[in-house]
């Protein structure tokens, strides 16, 4: 990336502009959520790649920003075709393409993943303007643990797929955030409650910076009760507690006597005997200790 501070040039020393690839992010639903710097970057840009240009010209229409013929469609199964077009097109023009989704930061569960590769193959420089994102948006106001967390995108839509991943998430020890469509989110919620347990602590973040911005919280055996969920309209994002530890009980007494006992029986000293048991059994020293002690005596029966 270009150093300096704001308003620094993306220039070469000939002052030719560099072709570069500038990952931009949008409002997530409140335009007032876009930053200077993006809509500077929209207004310079040569192209504009976008995920719908459907939802991206109202966008620039409200802006102020003239779309001008650069506006085009980059989404759909041939995503990596498009991307080595683009690629292709700017480095010949010289040109600064800035990528857009429909709302939210490129290439997190949108295109834009495969436009990078293609432009730090072809050694095109890669820029960012960070913006609003649903996905740490709905973590920090969950009220649910935010020191470590996993982002797990959308879900396998059905089949040994989805259920392996469902597995992985019972023992997630980080909070785990998910994307969910509308129509789909009563039935993801089920099956949460069903892998994961129904105590699993869950919020539900719908619509965020819009109008009827609304945080479920509970648990997951409350999500899917009758009348008790949360409301499956607009834009979904599933925060997920980690999975709570199970304590699993220490070795017995006679557990430690019995590693004490082979340990002496091969020739160790009471203390390297406690001290080898002790880290194998992950017991404490003092404890082995006391307890090989006690069997410097005849061995029980």
């Amino acid at each position: 990336m270009t150093e300096g501070g704001p308003g620094a040039s993306h220039e070469h020393a000939a002052g030719e502009a560099r072709p570069a690839v500038i990952l931009v992010g949008t409002p997530i639903g409140n335009l007032g959520d876009i930053s200077p710097r993006a809509v500077e970057a929209l207004t310079e840009a040569d192209v504009i790649a976008a995920e719908d240009t459907r939802r991206t010209r109202p966008m620039l229409t409200a802006l102020g920003i003239p779309a001008r013929g650069r506006l085009v469609s980059f989404h759909g199964p041939h995503e990596a075709e498009l991307a080595a077009k683009l690629v292709a097109r700017i480095v010949e023009r010289g040109e600064r393409l800035v990528c857009v989704t429909d709302a939210g930061m490129p290439g997190i569960s949108d295109p834009g993943e495969r436009l990078v590769t293609a432009a730090l193959a072809a050694g095109v420089a890669v820029e960012v303007v960070p913006g609003p994102s649903a996905a740490l948006a709905a973590l920090v106001v969950s009220g649910l643990p935010t020191a470590r967390f996993v982002f797990e995108g959308f879900l396998p839509r059905k089949g040994r797929q989805r259920a392996a991943r469902l597995a992985e998430l019972k023992a997630e020890a980080r909070t785990v955030v998910l994307f969910e469509a509308p129509h789909r989110l009563e039935a993801t919620l089920a099956d949460l409650a069903e892998a994961l347990g129904s105590e699993r602590p869950i919020a539900v973040a719908r619509e965020i910076t819009k109008r009827f911005e609304t945080v479920w919280r509970g648990t997951l055996g409350q999500a899917v009760s009758d009348d008790a969920g949360p409301e499956a309209r607009g834009e979904q994002v599933i925060v997920l507690g980690p999975a709570v530890a199970i304590e699993r009980p220490g070795p017995d007494d006679e557990a430690i006597e019995d590693a004490l006992r082979a340990e002496l029986a091969g020739g160790a000293t009471t203390r390297d005997a406690a001290a080898v048991v002790a880290n194998r059994l992950g017991v404490n020293r003092r404890r082995a200790y006391a307890l090989a002690n006690s069997l410097r005596g005849p061995a029980r029966p």
